[in-house]
């Protein structure tokens, strides 16, 4: 819970001081990068920490990503510009790749799946705490004291969870030699960079048809083949890709990209549409986006009861039905330019996205046994993380795209609530995209699974490409 929290607070507190951190550093059409960069490394790190956690054990990963996070944190109070603010953002996201996954890792390691409707509720109180406090904090650095205490306020927060590990988990491994996929990670690392890069720049530093965009995208296209093909030859790939034989790891994982995008378009552009369109004081945008981080946890720590009686499909259905109804809410309610109808729009997509995202995760969890465990949790947070820095790199690309076509500079206001009225679009067109992926969810219910609980499996090793033929799901 504690590390969790470190993840938690950092998902809510900057976005509510962009315009503070803007208006000091300069550089709006660059802002998009202090989500994207620490996205792109928590995503491409995400795969490799799981591997590694089911090798070298959860323990050391987790303490390691908290000491990685501590110290970009500490670089980025000091930060001297928007560029080496988002270099040191990068060194946050390494971090954060191996706190939060690990740490739902660990969770699993210890409750069984009709244990977990429980223990969900205990994480999710996390967030919701995390929800107002987060927000709030951003606000009143940002407004009272200096946006550089975002990242200071890290520094016991990860100093107490470190310690808390250290002293109390405690788990058993057991040690022999494996053979790391450094070329898999290289190629995933490079190739998603690229890709993202190509999609946030297009359209803005150079155009869409130019050899830049066109380059970019041609190479990080083929190097993602090229990963393909060397995952299917490594003796221990980075993500077996006899995962994506199973359909519901697949679908789960769909399921995860959408809820990413979704959540950091609203993150991202709430704040500023308000700051921008309503005037509004950045603690009061901080609030309006708490509404959202607030909802989701109320309706994830009630999900576990709910799955356990009709389902995991049955209870996404429920809640992507609701984020749609209120991303579509948001959007046709912007223009009327009231706080409180934002805030109730942002409410309802957290409720519904709390319903999502537990119970597709939980599922992919116990489908699986314990040694599986790290990979397939890194495969669908990874997932997430994938869909949160490709989100903001399109939805940047629109807003920013607006913007240019206004012709009068990132400080045009009507153009920039017209950017984020776009982005507000662009996530109800994503909401009902990932509504589409969960028609193709197999029905699973906790009774499927519970036969595959790590809590209770066997954990000797075996070959997990042996069986993937005769799985059910």
């Amino acid at each position: 819970m504690l590390a969790t929290g470190l993840i938690a607070i950092e998902a809510t507190i900057l976005a509510t001081a962009v315009p503070t951190i803007v208006r000091d550093l300069g550089g709006f059409t660059q802002f998009p990068w202090l989500f994207s960069i620490y996205l792109l490394a928590q995503a491409v790190s995400v795969p490799i920490y799981s591997k590694l956690a089911d090798t070298l054990g959860r323990k050391p990963i987790i303490l390691f990503g908290i000491g990685l996070f501590l110290v970009g944190s500490i670089f980025c109070g000091f930060a001297w510009d928007m560029t080496s603010l988002i270099a040191f953002r990068a060194i946050q996201g390494l971090g954060a790749g191996a706190v939060l996954p690990i740490a739902i890792v660990i969770a699993g390691d210890i409750y069984t799946v009709a244990e977990r409707a429980k223990a969900q509720g205990y994480l999710a109180s996390v967030w919701a705490i995390s929800s107002v406090v987060g927000p709030s904090l951003g606000g009143v650095f940002a407004q009272f004291l200096t946006w550089r205490w975002i990242f200071f306020i890290n520094i016991p927060l990860c100093l107490i969870a470190a310690y808390v590990l250290w002293r109390n988990h405690h788990e058993t491994i057991e040690h022999r030699r494996h053979r790391i996929d450094y070329a898999g990670a290289v190629l995933l690392t490079l190739s998603l960079t690229l890709l993202i890069l190509a999609v946030l720049e297009g359209g803005l530093a150079w155009a869409w048809n130019s050899w830049q965009s066109i380059g970019a995208f041609t190479l990080g296209g083929l190097l993602l083949i090229a990963f393909v093909f060397v995952e299917r030859r490594a003796a221990e790939p980075i993500i077996p890709l006899g995962l994506f034989r199973r359909r519901l790891i697949v679908t789960t994982s769909l399921i995860s990209v959408g809820i990413g995008a979704i959540l950091i378009g609203l993150t991202s552009y709430v704040p500023t549409f308000l700051e921008a369109a309503l005037h509004v004081e950045p603690i009061v945008s901080g609030l309006a986006v708490a509404a959202l981080t607030l909802g989701w946890p109320i309706s994830a720590s009630q999900s576990g009861r709910l799955y356990l009686r009709i389902g995991f499909r049955a209870t996404a259905f429920i809640g992507l039905a609701i984020t749609v109804v209120g991303a579509i809410a948001l959007f046709v309610t912007a223009p009327a330019e009231s706080v409180a109808a934002v805030a109730i729009s942002c409410f309802v997509v957290g409720l519904g996205m709390g319903l999502v995202a537990t119970p597709t995760l939980v599922a992919a969890q116990a489908s699986v046994d314990w040694r599986e465990r790290g990979v397939v949790t890194g495969t669908n947070m990874f997932a997430r993380s994938a869909g949160s820095a490709v989100g903001v790199a399109i939805f940047g690309a629109i807003a920013n795209a607006i913007i240019a076509d206004a012709g009068r500079g990132d400080t045009f206001e009507p153009a920039i609530v017209a950017g984020a009225n776009a982005v507000f679009l662009a996530v109800a067109i994503s909401a009902v995209v990932t509504f589409v992926f969960a028609l193709a969810m197999p029905k699973v219910s906790a009774a499927d699974v519970e036969h595959r609980d790590p809590a209770t499996d066997d954990a000797g090793p075996r070959d997990p490409s042996t069986d993937d033929a005769s799985r059910p799901f």
